[in-house]
């Protein structure tokens, strides 16, 4: 996600219902609370409500009641990284990732000041990770991939010196992403948010180390690749997330997504991989808290 995306966010549908709750709570990996509680965010919109609003305090209450007892919020620009590690220092709940995204990076005039305010922001405590950064050429050109690399090389660096996660956003540049990563060294602690590639991709990114985190698009139709490197992930490097408020899962795809609903997405990967939704659900709270530490 990144502010490009942002005119997007309003949805059509209503809320969907509450999910049956896990009995064994599970993180939410990545969320943008901030726009899942802006809506539509035009030129002249007043951006998301305080991180001590009651309006953020009823959406994490939402997603307690169903067994989504912790969130990742993550930051794609200076203002979000900012309002999210806010927002992580005022609830238990959340965790904070700050980040330029990889579509933000070609597009500002200071980038520089950016990148030392998120490396700033790294330093507090409540921040677990740098992201999501990487690499996106379904959005941004040719002429603003390098930029983009540079700014995923800052944040690797970024996430080294600070001994914390990386996040990775990774659009359909796979190969270059991995080759970014060997350049500079990859951190202990690598997620590949979103997982977008296939079985290959996956038992590459495994054999690295590496974190997957699969989201709600991993229940449609057209994602056989998803469902296959799904079945490649040890539980143990595998994370579940929103990426709210898109990617909602079937059965309420096009409407929007919150951390509430991770439930379908877990219920899903259990009946894929034959395991019970407790078993699974238990291993990804542990995957959580060694990515994230102690929330």
């Amino acid at each position: 996600m990144s502010r490009n995306n942002r005119k997007s966010a309003g949805r059509d549908g209503e809320r969907p219902p509450a999910p049956e709750p896990l009995t064994v709570p599970v993180p939410d990996s990545h969320t943008h609370l901030d726009i899942v509680l802006s809506g539509e965010w035009g030129e002249d919109s007043a951006g998301p409500p305080p991180p001590d609003s009651a309006a953020v305090t009823a959406e994490l209450d939402a997603a307690t009641a169903v067994g989504i007892d912790r969130v990742v919020q993550v930051g794609v620009d200076v203002g979000s990284s900012r309002w999210g590690a806010d927002l992580a220092a005022h609830d238990a709940r959340v965790v904070a990732a700050v980040a330029l995204h990889p579509n933000e990076a070609p597009i500002l005039d200071g980038l520089e000041t950016a990148l030392a305010e998120i490396d700033k922001m790294g330093s507090e405590p409540r921040v677990r990770a740098f992201g999501e950064t990487g690499l996106d050429s379904y959005r941004t050109g040719a002429d603003g991939l390098a930029a983009q690399e540079y700014s995923f090389r800052r944040h690797i660096e970024m996430a080294k010196a600070h001994g914390k996660a990386l996040v990775i956003h990774d659009r359909e540049m796979h190969q270059e992403v991995l080759r970014v990563l060997d350049g500079e060294g990859a951190p202990d602690t690598v997620v590949l948010h979103c997982f977008s590639g296939d079985e290959a991709f996956a038992r590459e990114c495994v054999a690295r180390g590496y974190f997957l985190s699969y989201a709600g698009n991993i229940t449609f139709k057209n994602a056989q690749n998803l469902r296959d490197a799904a079945l490649v992930t040890p539980v143990e490097q595998m994370l579940v997330e929103t990426d709210a408020p898109f990617l909602t899962p079937v059965p309420y795809r096009g409407r929007n997504n919150a951390p509430y609903l991770v439930p379908l997405t877990v219920r899903f990967i259990a009946e894929l991989k034959g395991l019970d939704t407790g078993e699974l659900s238990a291993g990804l709270s542990a995957t959580g808290a060694r990515v994230f530490g102690d929330w």
